[in-house]
């Protein structure tokens, strides 16, 4: 038996049903199956940069318990509460200019609404803004049976814990009746639900940033906003009327989403879609350069392909 036939015997394989032509290349296949291996990595890569932005836009919810963006909305000024004082007032009374950050809680709270004033109180305090001068607070409880003495024990433990002076002018604690508190929260979204059983709220986290003229301009979720997303949402709530040329630039170099309640590089988005087109190249480079290594060896030495007889054939 000739070298040549040795050959042709080797790439000889049994006839199946549906495929009664085999080919049989000369040189090994571990190459094709490594570039298969890189490939479905490469593709991996690819369809995790473009789906990032919708993983991170998922989240569980509970009936009757979220927050629904309710983006520029106006929330009714003219609703009476109380504040740590006890006296009355009404929500116009805040809005004197300058934007609002809007914190529900109830002072009752467990545990979940102390996180979340402590949250605010630390972004706070890293911030350059200070409250009552750049921007006010309106901690505001959705529990109807919270008093005024709550609110005014509630406000001296931030206060202390904020340590800015001139700050007791500018944030705020109130109490007020089912009817005007329901109002308030609706108008923002702010879904809550009352538990007999455990005679306490099921409630999310999140804090609400209102515009001068008392419209819903940015929410922030969880129990911890960092300040320069926080310091950010209240440049653009307040039109441009606070802040530095600073934040003008980090305004254009930031965009927020509203889906994750976070401002987000703009390059970002270039980047990952320059990274996916280059792993898109690299992954079809990869493929014509094996493709042209095949066609090298077959052509170099005559017998890339060698046909398997038809089963039944002479």
């Amino acid at each position: 038996m000739t070298k040549r036939q040795g050959e042709r015997q080797k790439c000889k394989v049994p006839p199946r049903p549906f495929a009664p032509l085999r080919v049989c290349a000369r040189f090994s296949s571990r190459e094709g199956e490594k570039a298969q291996r890189i490939f479905v990595v490469l593709m991996f890569c690819v369809l995790a940069c473009a789906s990032a932005r919708g993983v991170a836009a998922q989240s569980s919810s509970i009936p009757d318990v979220g927050i629904d963006q309710k983006l520029n909305n106006q929330i009714p000024l003219d609703l009476s509460f109380r504040d740590e004082s006890g006296r009355v007032v009404r929500l116009r009374d805040y809005f004197d200019g300058k934007p609002v950050l809007l914190t529900p809680v109830y002072f009752s709270c467990p545990m979940l609404c102390s996180q979340v004033l402590n949250g605010v109180n630390e972004s706070l305090s890293d911030m350059r803004f200070s409250v009552g001068q750049e921007f006010n607070v309106l901690t505001v409880s959705f529990d109807p049976r919270d008093t005024p003495q709550a609110a005014s024990e509630k406000k001296a433990e931030q206060i202390r814990h904020y340590g800015r002076a001139g700050a007791s002018d500018g944030w705020h604690f109130l109490t007020g009746d089912e009817t005007s508190i329901k109002r308030l929260m609706d108008s923002v979204g702010f879904r809550y639900k009352f538990d007999p059983d455990t005679n306490q709220f099921a409630h999310a986290a999140g804090v609400m940033v209102l515009t001068p003229d008392g419209k819903v301009a940015r929410y922030f979720y969880g129990i911890q906003y960092p300040p320069r997303d926080l310091r950010l949402g209240l440049v653009e709530a307040s039109a441009n009327r606070i802040g530095s040329p600073v934040d003008q630039v980090l305004l254009l170099c930031y965009h927020y989403d509203p889906v994750t309640g976070k401002y987000s590089a703009v390059t970002m988005s270039f980047v990952r879609l320059g990274g996916a087109l280059t792993l898109a190249l690299l992954g079809g480079f990869i493929f014509v350069m094996l493709r042209r290594e095949r066609a090298k060896h077959g052509g170099a030495k005559g017998a890339g392909v060698v046909a398997a007889p038809l089963e039944g054939s002479d």
